[in-house]
């Protein structure tokens, strides 16, 4: 039987904003909606009815409501939610609520500001004149090459008070990155910082800023912003101007919102590219959200006054999924840098000093803790501190057992799931249901979320494809530059016809919970039995000399055989008695398919930008295919270890 990691207290439970949403519905819908298992049903049967009650309970805030909930079309693609509504993304996230502080930034332990949500208005409204100023209006693209930091939430919202789409990638990656993203959509306005900040040291963007400017012949105007405030010196860079002159040189103003239709375009997200040139995923103003308001106050228990934090970049989702968390009347606690400098406990004196209630992280990180044998209840109060989310890859049972016996034994651990696709959540976190120990809590509200096999049919407890049956608010509009929309359908419907197909290898278990064994296109297949990932790096993170692995399936004589890569800790080799031991603890915990026929020590391993394992850049490489588009890693140069390897010979 699993294990209980945690149950909400009465009182917990007596708070909940879904229990209050629950008696909503009771109040306004349906009485026979009782508890969570009624209301998904409910959300999903009456799909209509649902989405006008998130729209009503969280506040959505609009100039015209749509009578019209869903305009229903022969594929969920088609499908239009609140055709008829106008509203602005960024008046929701200012104007909705007026708690005093809005933004407490940290840049690692070197700069630190805070804005009250007057002084957030204020500094939105000066730069949303002077982008009127340089010409942009609804549907021009404003690029961001960009830390996370106030001023880059400023830009956004700034941009999209006009209705305009922001998009954005962190400065970490090389000009042809950037290039490849940001000259695929002609952005009428680039904005950057003079520098960005890693493990206490400066690094240096204006030369890059310049490369990149000549590449994207559409800009009409560079905006630069200094990440500490200090004096730009920007006259090498054509048609530029400085944000702390922005400030100067305009008074505060009554913004004056675009109102918009709830499917005009909001974001442009990429895809990781690893496997060619990024696609740009469009997504809707009210799309996103209400399904980041639905998110964040029923799923997440956000409250007004509540102080909000999500460790990301601005080229992950998680950063536009955490900024929405103003609309809720949270306080975006934004943190830039390496998340363990200068040492592992920073994010934990955060939560102190701040009195953190919502701490944002990846599964990567928590093990990173548990590797390092950190114990923040032994060092930290963390009195305030109510939720834990991770994401980014799965989260294994061990995690859930360092998480409550090292951080707090009363917090809810929340393993969310979704993707860039989306910008948001198919699974999420439930704070009126008991945490099982390896199993994210449930699928979303309002998601048909289901797990087929490989003939379509629905199957439970057993191990699938996950897919969503039903058209959702926060579908992307489509992929820029796809008019006949071939390589949205090819993407996601494929699989399954007029189906959501994820690509996540996932199960839904008996609890009516999610267990997520890694992704499709890189699930292992050896003798025709198909292994996620997930499940053998469950048991490699466990041996205390490996620091991390990668596994992957090879093509070989016929068949798949499994493959797996280790890094060792500083100053350890992998020995035979290592090897023995990894494979003895994945036969004794999995099966002998399972075990790797081959394991290999390497320096590092190749990661995303947004920190995942590049597992099918590996596999390219290990059976002769290009990589595209190194650009796309964080660490390219890790590539070089997988080339040659003698032990991968086929013959």
């Amino acid at each position: 039987m699993t294990q209980v990691s945690w149950r909400p207290s009465e009182q917990w439970l007596s708070d909940a904003n879904l229990t209050c949403f629950i008696k909503f519905v009771q109040k306004n819908y349906d009485k026979g909606v009782v508890d969570y298992d009624s209301l998904y049903k409910w959300s999903t049967d009456e799909i209509e009815n649902f989405w006008q009650a998130v729209w009503d309970f969280c506040g959505v805030r609009a100039s015209v409501k749509s009578e019209i909930i869903l305009d229903h079309a022969p594929h969920i693609t088609k499908a239009k939610f609140f055709p008829k509504a106008k509203l602005n993304y960024a008046e929701n996230l200012i104007e909705n609520h007026d708690v005093a502080k809005a933004v407490v930034f940290w840049g690692e332990n070197k700069v630190k500001k805070t804005l009250t949500r007057q002084e957030l208005r204020e500094a939105v409204s000066k730069v949303a004149q002077a982008l009127k100023e340089y010409g942009v209006k609804p549907g021009d693209r404003v690029a961001g090459y960009v830390p996370n930091t106030h001023q880059t939430l400023v830009c956004a919202l700034a941009a999209t008070s006009l209705g305009a789409v922001w998009t954005s990638c962190s400065p970490d990656f090389g000009v042809s990155g950037v290039l490849d993203r940001f000259k695929q959509i002609d952005p009428k306005v680039f904005i950057a910082a003079d520098k960005y900040l890693y493990r206490g040291r400066f690094h240096d963007c204006l030369d890059k800023v310049q490369e990149i400017q000549k590449g994207l012949p559409s800009l009409k105007k560079t905006l630069i912003f200094s990440y500490d405030e200090t004096q730009v010196e920007a006259s090498k860079l054509k048609d530029a101007v400085i944000l702390e002159d922005i400030y100067a040189s305009y008074a505060p103003q009554e913004i004056d919102y675009a109102q918009m239709s709830f499917s005009d375009p909001l974001f442009i997200m990429f895809s990781s590219g690893t496997t060619g040139v990024p696609k740009c995923i469009v997504h809707s103003i009210g799309g996103t959200l209400i399904q980041h308001m639905k998110e964040h106050q029923l799923h997440s228990d956000i409250k007004p006054g509540d102080k909000v934090f999500y460790f990301s970049t601005c080229g992950w989702m998680m950063w536009n999924w955490h900024i929405s968390a103003l609309a809720s009347g949270a306080t975006l606690l934004i943190y830039d840098g390496s998340p363990l400098y200068p040492n592992a406990r920073i994010l934990f004196d955060f939560v102190d000093d701040e009195g953190m209630t919502f701490f944002g992280t990846s599964a990567k990180f928590i093990d990173a803790l548990n590797k390092k044998r950190v114990s923040p209840k032994s060092t930290h109060k963390l009195t305030t501190l109510r939720t834990i989310a991770s994401t980014g890859s799965p989260l294994v049972p061990e995690a859930f057992d360092y998480v409550y016996r090292e951080i707090k034994q009363d917090i809810l651990l929340a393993s969310i799931s979704g993707g860039t696709d989306i910008v948001s959540c198919f699974t999420l976190g439930n704070p009126i249901a008991p945490v099982y120990r390896g199993e994210i809590q449930t699928r979303g509200l309002g998601m048909a979320v289901d797990i087929y096999d490989q003939n379509g049919q629905s199957i439970r407890q057993e191990k699938g494809e996950l897919v969503c049956t039903k058209p959702f608010p926060s579908m992307p509009i489509g992929f820029w530059n796809d008019p006949d929309n071939n390589k949205y359908q090819a993407a996601y419907f494929e699989e399954f016809d007029n189906i959501w197909c994820h690509g996540d290898f996932a199960e839904l278990t008996k609890h009516d919970g999610i267990i997520i064994y890694g992704r499709s296109d890189a699930v292992l297949n050896p003798g025709g039995i198909r292994i996620g990932t997930a499940e053998i790096y469950r048991q490699v993170e466990q041996i205390n000399d490996i620091t991390e692995g990668l596994v992957i399936g090879q093509n070989f004589k016929g068949d798949v055989r499994v493959v797996l890569f280790v890094v060792m800790e500083e100053g350890k080799e992998l020995t035979q008695a290592i090897i023995q031991e990894i494979k003895e603890k994945i036969r004794s915990n999995t099966t002998p398919r399972h075990v790797p026929a081959v394991i290999i020590q390497v320096m590092d391993i190749p990661r995303t930008k947004s920190g995942k394992i590049a597992e099918l850049a590996v596999k390219n490489i290990v059976e002769g295919r290009p990589i595209k588009n190194k650009e796309a890693l964080a660490n390219p140069e890790s590539l070089a270890y997988f080339e040659g390897l003698i032990e991968l010979q086929i013959n």
